[in-house]
């Protein structure tokens, strides 16, 4: 009876793991569909997660204590890496923790991202932004990578790169949005070099150079698209696909920004149910 018991707890963890997952990533989620059970359900977890730590930066003029809030995600982190939990989310990451290895300090600086984009809404230069997206996002790669398992060191590189080339993808893409809010990712640096002003882009009118300024940033997150792709050379075939599509859908995206440099001061750049599902079925296609 107890194990009936834990086995129908773990089964009503999962599913709201997937549920958060399917709501969430309207993206990344045609990708994790691709993956063998223990590894999706592993994944799904990581995602809902990081979706709930990176929500807190967006809600942190609204609740206060964010130091605090944030400082209660690393106690569950830590909590979760002795197998004690106390909700779903944790209860199956906990699993995945202790099935594929991931490292506290990936998941701390998981939260270390997301203390820096509250703390900052402007970035420099380049390298600023490359330490920012380095932990919101090719950290999670790096986690993604040990659950799918691979064959060499490389690979966790590679997945640093796939990350940098999907938040500077995200970043091109919700400029309008984040301007909404005050912020500017894009590094100051390259706005300076195309002549365009913090003021100028927060109010939606960069001027004549922003096709410009689109193309540099878009060249930029092609060679990090180059470099991370070769990551499907590292990991299991099935994960390669989860990672093709993923991936796919990004340069899709990334793709209309730059047939159409204005979109992003519109409007966010997204893809048709359909789109997602032609990258999706390429993908599968590829890795089989």
């Amino acid at each position: 009876m107890l194990n009936l018991l834990k086995s129908r707890r773990g089964s009503d963890a999962e599913a709201y793991c997937r549920d958060m997952a399917r709501r969430e990533a309207k993206n990344f989620y045609w990708g994790f569909i691709s993956l063998p059970y223990e590894q999706r359900i592993a994944i799904y977890a990581l995602y809902d997660f990081a979706r709930e730590v990176d929500d807190e930066a967006d809600a942190g003029a609204e609740l206060p204590d964010l130091p605090g809030r944030l400082r209660r995600h690393r106690e569950r982190i830590a909590e979760c890496m002795r197998g004690n939990f106390d909700d779903p989310v944790m209860e199956v990451l906990s699993t995945a923790i202790d099935r594929y290895a991931i490292p506290q300090r990936e998941l701390n600086m998981l939260i270390d991202g997301v203390e820096m984009d509250f703390a900052k809404n402007r970035y420099a230069t380049w390298d600023d932004l490359h330490q920012y997206c380095h932990l919101v996002a090719s950290v999670v790669g790096r986690m993604c990578v040990r659950i799918f398992g691979f064959d060499e060191e490389v690979a966790l590189e590679r997945a640093d790169d796939l990350g940098v080339a999907l938040q500077l993808t995200n970043i091109l893409r919700d400029v309008r949005e984040d301007a909404g809010m005050g912020r500017i990712y894009l590094p100051l640096e390259d706005l300076k070099r195309f002549e365009i002003s913090p003021d100028a882009l927060l109010g939606g009118d960069p001027g004549d150079r922003w096709p410009e300024l689109v193309a540099f940033e878009s060249a930029r997150a092609r060679e990090y698209f180059e470099r991370g792709y070769q990551v499907l050379r590292y990991i299991p075939r099935r994960p390669a696909a989860c990672v093709q599509t993923m991936a796919g859908i990004y340069e899709r995206i990334l793709t209309k920004v730059e047939r159409d440099p204005a979109l992003p001061l519109r409007e966010r750049a997204a893809l048709a149910q359909h789109e997602k599902l032609g990258v999706m079925v390429r993908s599968w296609l590829s890795a089989g």
